[in-house]
């Protein structure tokens, strides 16, 4: 399972990477689209929406099952990745490269509170 070292990670399966504007892209882990095999729709949160950490906040849908992605943190959407709406299965070609959206964090210490590559990697190992 592909759990790159320089990310964040979520026990909900979103991955975290801080920008240098300040904001945090957020996407699904490698270990999430394998669970749910081939992705097929994908709808994202719109720009400019506020999301609270552990909401439910976009949709990510298989040929097996839908699930729904939540906010890792807290903050607004400052942006959004409208080319794995058109191509989902990118998702599953390489899970962080295709992220999801961006937000700008309510809290700018808040990515320091998420799992490492590490801790992740045990989560997934248990479960």
């Amino acid at each position: 399972m592909n759990v790159p070292a320089h990310l964040k990670y979520a026990d909900s399966h979103e991955w975290m990477r801080a920008e240098a504007d300040g904001t945090v892209t957020v996407g699904i882990t490698d270990h999430a689209q394998a669970a749910l095999g081939d992705l097929v729709f994908i709808e994202l949160p719109a720009v400019g929406r506020a999301l609270k950490a552990g909401e439910a906040c976009a949709v990510v849908e298989s040929v097996k099952a839908a699930s729904d992605v939540y906010a890792p943190i807290a903050g607004e959407v400052v942006a959004v990745n409208a080319d794995v709406t058109g191509t989902p299965e990118s998702v599953n070609q390489d899970a962080y490269a295709a992220w999801l959206f961006r937000v700008k964090p309510a809290d700018p210490g808040a990515l320091a509170t998420m799992l490492d590559a590490a801790a992740y990697t045990k989560l997934i190992s248990e479960a």
